[in-house]
């Protein structure tokens, strides 16, 4: 048959005794099993028969198949006394029916009443509600103080009670009950201790059957079952349902270990199950324990009766465990006074203990420590309710204890030499440790965690663009450019918008002007710019301001808190994640050596374990140390959460961070030496102080801190933002100033090489909708005179209601050739160059050197301010002609523009 017994499938044989008729034909049947085993390679066949011709029928093909059968049969041995110095007296039979309560108790009273003298009680047959009521009934009489009751039938130990019993009372019985699996795991591994010590002598007859034909029998050679047979004898080990052991080569038994349990007063006044000792192989070990009235005795005989006195180790780690120095005196203002010797030797620790109670202290004041914390108030409330003293030390290797060249080390190894008699600390219990050393249940539940170290990086250079996502950015210039084109649109199509056709304007509302007006609101620019003269686009206009309004409040207001930089972390999901198992070049990641989560990453994951064996630390503080170092000796640091989420508490800088899902669920417990009188005791008082809040309280004094994320002296810090945060706006602007360039021998191209071949098409002269400037490029005449070097003079001249800049410029007096160029100021600024070429200008002064007098002297200054005089008058007559000129100019355009108008509007 196949089981799953958490050891894999076993193989399942097609046949039954039940069903084959192998009686008829015994031959054939064994040929057929024989092949079918053979050829497995079975070395053992577990069974279960149900009677006892199945029993015979295994014995049969074991003999036959010389492989040995391993059957699992149920069954209770008789109850019979093995001791021969004890005798049962009188038996009180309450098993009869009675009608009353007043019959039972009459029938009790008569049958006490004659035992008085009797010194133990013993009960059997009966549960535990009957065994209430007949201690309710035995209460109404006086009963000897002497007299001990013991329950002698066995009892589960954890559905024991104490309400309603009376103190002293005696029960027996085993901590957990024994399942059907567990007795087929044991036959499991009875079998493989027995395959792998055989494999140790001769691996070839162990792992190599040696019956090739079951009806060959040869007697001269042992076979494979039969050298395993003698292995199976000899195998005695601890499984789950007791203690294996094979009686008489033939028989293997599982004996159950039985404890014995007391009824008494807890250190607190409780009654209490306290355990005094086990039934062991047919012997019972005593633990501990007096009898009520022996306490009686010994307080009545003691006036002040020994306390117990244990040496506790312990181990730093915070919050559990701190240390500070002590005071001058060498003494503790607060807290417990423990010795760092630096070493685990026995004899030292006596030595210096013994020398620190004396009354001349010599011990060296370095080696004193002042020891505080969690596990520092559970220990002096455990020895404060159980009445004991203790010295406390700090252990030498500063390990928590982990199995190292043949031997423990750390804590452990300090429990096990009996150097100490208690550790006390963040002590995880986990199944390497329980199997040497005992631990008391749980005073702190935690799991395994993973500690990261978060980093503010550096704005990078985009990082004025952060506040606002792209889609966002991307909306606003579309937007912009949109609202332009409809401002443009609608003051063209407005008879009150500034164009060549709204109201005789002199500038014009043009595309650029819009986008101008667009660009100046949005950043918030003072130059001057060309407002809407229309109502819908100045309504429009101021829309576009609400908008831009809206926008760069909100982009005010997280720019600050983005620009100081983004705090990036290793994400890591947990255990699992791929970082951990394949991890990059660089990734460093380790833990506490010879802690639990190191023995955890070991047995669980081997390969991670290789990994990080190089990056793993002494202590949980070297690991903090090694996250926070800049640069940092380690990406990830997996610890106890509760040791990281307290580092996590507590880091000023706030940059350390748990990150993943927990994994791995431990607790932590005091451990003690094996088969310690004081573990249930322990355990019982720490259930009760979770129970009555005392655990509570321990946990918010210890972990109840400030987060960090509310400090607000890291904030002030973190809003103090440099160049490098303003860094892109720096390279925005430094490549603004190569884009200048580009866009100034852009202009010329455009000047030199477009334009002119666009003033040849006399359809796309028209751009003022678009840009003035680029309208009057294409429809202004330029003269540019290379070979003649000329002298401009700049006049203003006012004409009726239009104010003209003239600007005329004469060549050289010496030149026949006389022009002049008048730039009018139409529409905006749009210039106009006329030409004059048939208006006579003055004839220029000559210039002739001055004559000289007889006697050498030139002629009086009268000549030189006559020619003077009349060069004036030459040209104030030229100017009023010109003005002449420009009057009729003046009126012409009036006229044109006038009919210009009237034919636009006579147009269908």
């Amino acid at each position: 048959m196949a089981i799953e017994a958490g050891l894999g499938d076993l193989p399942l044989f097609p046949f039954s005794s039940a069903s084959a008729s192998w009686s008829n034909d015994p031959v054939s049947f064994l040929q057929s099993l024989c092949h079918t085993v053979v050829v497995q390679g079975v070395s053992a066949i577990l069974a279960f028969p149900q009677s006892r011709g199945e029993m015979l029928e295994l014995d049969f093909i074991s003999a036959a198949l010389r492989i040995p059968v391993v059957s699992i049969v149920l069954g209770e041995f008789p109850r019979r006394s093995l001791s021969s110095k004890f005798h049962l007296g009188s038996i009180i039979n309450i098993t009869a029916n009675f009608t009353s309560t007043s019959d039972l108790l009459n029938y009790l009273q008569f049958y006490l009443e004659s035992i008085k003298d009797t010194s133990t009680m013993v009960m059997f047959g009966c549960d535990m509600e009957k065994t209430r009521r007949i201690f309710e009934i035995t209460t109404q009489f006086v009963m000897p103080a002497e007299l001990h009751w013991i329950i002698g039938d066995s009892q589960n130990v954890e559905e024991l009670r104490t309400e309603g019993l009376p103190l002293g009372l005696i029960a027996h019985g085993k901590t957990t009950q024994s399942v059907f699996e567990h007795y087929v795991q044991d036959a499991m591994e009875l079998v493989a201790r027995a395959v792998a010590a055989a494999t140790m002598i001769q691996p070839e007859l162990a792992l190599i059957p040696s019956t090739m034909n079951c009806m060959d029998t040869d007697e001269r050679n042992i076979t494979s079952g039969q050298y395993l047979s003698k292995f199976l004898a000899n195998t005695t080990f601890d499984g789950l349902s007791g203690h294996i052991k094979v009686k008489g080569s033939s028989i293997v038994s599982s004996e159950n270990n039985f404890f014995i349990w007391n009824l008494q007063h807890d250190p607190v006044g409780n009654p209490m199950w306290t355990r005094l000792g086990s039934w062991q192989e047919g012997k019972i070990i005593m633990d501990y324990g007096i009898w009520p009235e022996q306490a009686q005795r010994h307080k009545s005989h003691m006036q002040h009766p020994t306390r117990l006195h244990l040496r506790v180790v312990t181990l730093i780690e915070h919050p559990f465990v701190f240390t500070r120095d002590v005071d001058d005196e060498g003494l503790c203002p607060a807290g417990q006074l423990c010795l760092d010797p630096l070493t685990n030797d026995s004899g030292v620790l006596d030595n210096l203990f013994e020398t620190l109670q004396g009354g001349n202290d010599t011990v060296p004041i370095e080696l004193k420590k002042c020891c505080y914390g969690y596990c520092i108030d559970l220990l002096e409330k455990l020895a404060e309710d159980m009445n004991f003293d203790f010295d406390l030390y700090i252990v030498g290797d500063g390990k928590y204890g982990a199995w190292k060249n043949g031997h423990w080390t750390g804590l452990v190894g300090d429990l096990l030499a009996g150097t100490a008699h208690m550790a006390v600390t963040s002590f995880s219990i986990n199944t390497a440790r329980s199997q040497v050393i005992d631990f008391t249940s749980p005073f702190f539940s935690t799991s395994l965690g993973i500690l990261v170290r978060t980093k503010d990086t550096a704005a990078p250079i985009g990082a004025f663009m952060w506040p606002l996502h792209w889609t966002m950015w991307l909306g606003i210039f579309v937007a912009l450019h949109i609202t332009a084109v409809f401002l443009t649109l609608y003051e063209w199509k407005s008879p009150f918008g500034m164009t060549p056709k709204g109201r005789n304007r002199n500038k014009v509302f043009s595309f650029s002007s819009a986008l101008n007006v667009c660009y100046a609101i949005l950043f918030g620019r003072t130059a001057a710019i060309k407002p809407p003269k229309c109502w819908t686009g100045r309504f429009l206009m101021n829309l576009w301001a609400i908008f831009c309004l809206f926008c760069l409040s909100t982009y005010t207001a997280n720019l600050a808190a983005v620009m100081v930089g983004e705090k990036i972390y290793e994400e890591l999901s947990g255990i699992h994640d791929p970082k951990l198992h394949h991890p990059s070049q660089g990734f460093r990641f380790g833990t506490v050596r010879e802690s639990s989560a190191e023995d955890y990453v070991r047995q669980s994951f081997p390969e991670m374990h290789e990994y990080m064996r190089r990056y793993n630390v002494p202590a949980t503080t070297d690991g903090v140390a090694y996250l926070k170092h800049d640069p940092e000796k380690l990406d990830a640091f997996i610890m106890d959460k509760a040791l990281l989420d307290y580092e996590v508490s507590i880091d000023a800088d706030c940059k350390l961070l748990t990150v993943g899902k927990p994994f791995a669920i431990e607790g932590y417990g005091i451990g003690l030496p094996p088969n310690s009188l004081l573990t249930s005791n322990i355990s019982d008082l720490i259930s009760q102080y979770k129970s009555h809040g005392f655990m509570d309280v321990l946990h918010d004094k210890w972990y109840k801190v400030v987060p960090c994320g509310k400090r607000s002296f890291a904030v002030t810090e973190t809003l103090q933002m440099g160049i490098k945060h303003f860094s892109g706006l720096f390279v925005m602007l430094c490549i603004g100033f190569g884009l200048s360039i580009l866009t100034t021998i852009g202009e010329h191209i455009v000047y030199r090489l477009v334009l002119p071949r666009i003033k040849k098409k006399s359809k796309m002269k028209y751009w003022l909708h678009t840009s003035q400037r680029l309208h009057r490029a294409l429809n202004s005449s330029f003269i540019e005179e290379k070979h003649q070097p000329k002298k401009k003079r700049v006049e203003k001249r006012a004409h009726v209601g239009n104010s003209q800049h003239a600007v005329w410029n004469t060549a050289n007096l010496g030149n026949c050739h006389r022009k002049k160029y008048i730039c009018t100021n139409e529409g905006q600024n749009e210039v106009t160059i006329y030409q004059h070429q048939d208006v006579p200008l003055p004839q220029g002064r000559t210039e002739t050197p001055p004559s000289l007098t007889t006697n050498g002297k030139a002629e009086s200054l009268h000549t030189a301010r006559t020619s003077v005089l009349q060069e004036l008058t030459e040209l104030e007559k030229q100017i009023e002609i010109i003005k002449q000129e420009l009057q009729l100019a003046m009126d012409r355009k009036s006229e044109l523009e006038e009919y210009a108008r009237t034919n636009r509007t006579a147009e269908p």
